[in-house]
């Protein structure tokens, strides 16, 4: 059955797709009579190409101001670097980054097995670096009369998220919570189009290097003057096909509207449902996305507030989860978050946020700073 639905979603999602493309295409006003050469409009100059260097520098610390039972200095730390490349032209587009930690915030409990003449065997624990490719992609773009076209592929992000507490629930688990936690990496190859007030995306991602495990992901955003609102959907439509899997739906939605610079107001709602058909002790079983036959309705709303130029944003975000216990025991389902950002100079910013953990009265503060060489 899910093997059934999996080729279904795939091809209602590319089928909605080629829909929304031909709509958006299609002109609604009158047809015009072609100009004259010698009157016809110039062509858009084409961008030129370039590559610049990207990097920074990164500092972030986090600390409970309640009682967590944790008799440490702060709760959570790192210092990072970020090193990379942007090349960009009117038809292509690639962007490498490579992430760096030290030993102190790297891998840790590395495993050392040595063996002495004697044949005594010795095991021991190292901290080494942490080297990773944090984003990498190539994207090809053409711009035909009828809209804007791109194909990507690699590894690259979306993210719904204002303050970085709350939202993007179509992508990213809702057990994942904290300080600038809930942006998305996706291993995928995507299309996109363009055309007026809307942009869409289609893409294919996977969990693993044979693509036996994945999903189908849809996004619409249409924008309107100071307002904007997003839709999107995803399924792990590729799960079922080579293994016994349950299937989760996953909608979400979000919306913004700006009175003023830096006065606005904005939220996410997304509902997430799992099926509870299959018998998952079977030996080709994969574990679900969620556990069987559970429904979700998180959602938030936020604000940012103007400071006259004191800061460049500052905003308070209120969420609600129901049934956050499924994923943290004694958890509220209310959360809050307050934040601020302040770019000091030319090369550093600054965002120092307060936020609820557990409970609502769990309150902790982090702060991270970046220094950048662009």
């Amino acid at each position: 059955m899910n093997q059934n639905f999996a080729k279904l979603a795939a091809a209602a999602v590319i089928t909605t797709s080629l829909f929304t493309s031909n709509v958006f295409a299609q002109n609604t006003s009158p047809v015009a009579e072609a100009p004259k050469a010698e009157t016809a409009a110039p062509e858009k100059p084409k961008e030129e190409p370039a590559f610049k260097l990207t990097g920074n520098v990164q500092a972030q610390a986090i600390k409970a101001v309640y009682d967590n039972d944790a008799d440490n200095t702060l709760d959570n730390s790192f210092l990072r670097a970020n090193i990379g490349g942007k090349y960009n032209s009117d038809n292509f587009e690639a962007v490498i980054n490579v992430r760096i930690f030290s030993p102190a915030f790297g891998n840790k409990n590395v495993t050392d097995v040595t063996t002495d003449d004697k044949g005594n065997v010795k095991v021991t624990k190292t901290a080494q670096d942490k080297i990773s490719a944090d984003t990498y992609y190539a994207k090809y773009k053409w711009n035909p009369a009828f809209g804007d076209l791109s194909v990507q592929f690699g590894r690259f992000r979306t993210d719904w998220t204002v303050a970085g507490n709350f939202g993007t629930y179509v992508d990213v688990h809702l057990s994942k919570r904290g300080f600038l936690a809930r942006d998305y990496q996706h291993d995928a190859i995507g299309l996109g189009f363009d055309k007026g007030i809307s942009s869409f995306s289609l893409l294919l991602g996977t969990y693993d290097n044979k693509f036996d495990t994945g999903y189908l992901r849809a996004e619409e955003t249409l924008k309107l003057g100071d307002a904007k609102i997003s839709a999107a959907y995803r399924v792990n439509a590729l799960d079922p096909i080579q293994h016994t899997a349950e299937v989760t739906h996953r909608v979400a939605g979000r919306a913004s509207y700006y009175f003023a610079k830096n006065l606005g107001l904005y939220g996410e709602v997304a509902y997430i449902s799992t099926g509870d058909d299959e018998n998952l002790n079977a030996s080709n079983a994969t574990k679900p996305e969620y556990a069987q036959g559970t429904d979700y309705l998180p959602f938030f709303v936020g604000v940012e507030i103007p400071t006259a130029g004191i800061l460049n944003s500052l905003y308070a975000e209120l969420e609600y989860v129901g049934d956050r216990e499924d994923f943290a025991e004694d958890a509220d389902e209310l959360a809050w978050t307050v934040s601020l950002i302040k770019k000091l100079g030319k090369h550093g910013k600054i965002q120092l946020s307060a936020y609820s953990e557990n409970e609502v009265s769990d309150v902790a503060i982090a702060a991270r700073f970046t220094a950048s060489i662009q």
